[in-house]
């Protein structure tokens, strides 16, 4: 199962994040730096209403979501790549993910320590981000000067190897993570050997107080008139935070930043689902940040879902992006794949529109497809298969 870590300074939110994400209490979130120092981990399912949709057309007597795992980790400080903090410990645990979520506290609170004294959301991702870079440039010049030896024995490898090295350091010391550098697929995989932790797939999660959520949503965008309409001026510098932090995720690493009040996740925690309508209603949300949030990390992690219904159950089935027929029905059993037939596929969007598999039949909706199928995210599917 493929993880995201929760990352970033002390006491912006992670640990209460990652309670809300999990929707247990099972990491401390005190108001104190370092609170956390042995990585969380839990099992996180990703929101998905088309499951219910498929399981009352079904009268599925259980649906089974797609899970993916959250890592809590240590804050970082300035200086943790020279092992400032809990910073080799820290920068240990970032590299066993395969993605990062760094979350980045948008508010003011007197009754909150911020380690850095103000509120700044830019110079906090870049206090982190210059860490990982230093600790990537530390690490690859090391690997550098090993392979030289190999270089120049006329090495084919240590040659190809050397020359992606030669991309990455100036890159790198831009300040610029690795994940941003253009490769063609032969340097890629070179370069996931180097084990980089900028060149993880990365979001920013900006952590707004509950008084700010309307506010820091409705400003997403919008002109400076309707933020200001929309919260008076603590609404506005909230609004402001999340703009410059979209702003940099969307310029500086192409990703995009999402907008959650862990303050209001850990609240709904306790709560059924019921409850928890009903108090975001009355805040003036239609949705959970975190089920954006989760949604977005399994994007992040190049995973896609195609789904399955009957009366036994509705599932969702994680897969790669691209991934073909035979690789998703290798999900399901290993003997689907070996034994793949064909595949019987129609998509959500039709059969739901159409109400059922005969008249998606009928509508010419339902199809056969081949191995060479690229399987799409929200296809539902029935494999054929013979062993």
């Amino acid at each position: 199962m493929l993880s995201a870590g929760i990352v970033g300074l002390p006491n912006v939110g992670k640990s209460t994040l990652f309670n809300a994400v999990t929707r247990t209490h099972k990491a401390p979130a005190e108001n104190y730096p370092f609170c956390t120092i042995d990585p969380n981990v839990g099992v996180v399912t990703v929101p998905d209403a088309r499951l219910d949709a498929l399981a009352k057309l079904s009268h599925s007597q259980k649906i089974v979501p797609a899970a993916i795992e959250f890592v809590d980790i240590a804050g970082l400080v300035k200086g943790a790549s020279a092992g400032e903090g809990l910073g080799n410990q820290f920068l240990s645990h970032i590299r066993e993910v395969d993605a990062i979520v760094q979350v980045v506290r948008c508010f003011e609170s007197a009754d909150i320590h911020h380690v850095s004294g103000t509120i700044d959301p830019i110079r906090d991702i870049e206090v982190i981000n210059t860490e990982l870079v230093l600790a990537d440039l530390a690490s690859l010049q090391k690997r550098r000067d090993r392979l030289q030896k190999e270089v120049r024995a006329g090495s084919k490898s240590a040659k190809a190897e050397n020359a992606v090295l030669e991309k990455l350091l100036p890159h790198l010391d831009a300040g610029k993570p690795a994940v941003t550098l253009s490769l063609t697929n032969e340097e890629k995989a070179i370069a996931r050997e180097f084990f980089l932790l900028t060149s993880k797939p990365t979001l920013f999660a900006c952590n707004v107080a509950e008084s700010d959520l309307v506010a820091a949503v409705a400003g997403r965008g919008g002109s400076e008139s309707r933020q200001k309409a929309a919260a008076g001026d603590r609404g506005y510098s909230a609004a402001q935070n999340v703009k410059a932090v979209q702003d940099y995720a969307k310029n500086h690493f192409a990703t995009e930043a999402v907008v959650i009040s862990a303050q209001i996740e850990s609240e709904l925690i306790d709560l059924n689902e019921t409850e928890a309508t009903e108090y975001l209603r009355d805040l003036g949300v239609t949705e959970s940040g975190v089920g954006a949030l989760i949604r977005a990390v399994y994007h992040l992690l190049g995973l896609r879902t195609y789904l399955t219904t009957g009366e036994k159950e509705s599932r969702a089935w994680t897969i790669h992006a691209g991934d073909k027929a035979p690789q998703a029905a290798g999900v399901i059993h290993t003997d689907f794949e070996r034994g793949f037939i064909a595949a019987e596929v129609t998509h959500y969007d039709d059969l739901v529109a159409l109400g059922s598999f005969a008249k998606a039949r009928e509508a010419g909706k339902l199809r056969i497809e081949g191995k060479d199928y690229v399987v799409k995210d929200g296809d539902v599917i029935e494999f054929r298969f013979n062993v």
